[in-house]
This record gives C-alpha cells, structure tokens and sequence, in this order.
C-alpha cells in the first residue's frame, strides 16, 4: 500500500469502516453539527427558541459515536475469540 492510500485508509480502519463509510458517516455528522449550529445561534438571537436543541444535539451525537465505537469494538472483539 503507497503513503497516500495509507493516509485516507488508516483512520478510517482504526475504526472499523473502509474510506467510503467513513466519508458517510463524517458528512452525516457535520450535517447534524450544522443544524445544530443553526439551532444554537437562533437562540443567541432569540433565548426563547431552541432552548434545549443544542444541547439535546450533543447528546445524541455523543451517543451515536460511542455507542457506534463501542459496538465495534465489542464485534471486532468477538470475533477474534471465534
């Protein structure tokens, strides 16, 4: 494998996906970051809406991206007994 392959799979490998999924699962991401930014400066503007989005965002992105290493650690872990 030549560095530049390397440099886009390496990450990509530590965490289980290949680059394409890992393309995906980054720009879902950064789309649901956006719309939470959004959220978050509606409501420097105007305190009275979008009271919890932001923080409700954080939440659930946490979750997802740790319950999503968790699970493929946990697979990966497994499969290796097998």
């Amino acid at each position: 494998m030549d560095y530049l392959t390397h440099l886009f799979t390496e990450h990509p490998e530590s965490v289980g996906e290949t680059y394409w999924m890992h393309f995906r699962s980054a720009l879902h991401f950064s789309a649901l970051m956006l719309i939470g930014a959004i959220g978050c400066t509606i409501h420097a503007f105007l305190p009275f809406l979008c009271t919890q989005f932001g923080s409700s965002r954080i939440r659930y992105l946490h979750e997802v991206m740790v319950t999503h290493r968790r699970d493929w650690r946990t697979r990966d872990a497994t499969n290796q007994r097998a």
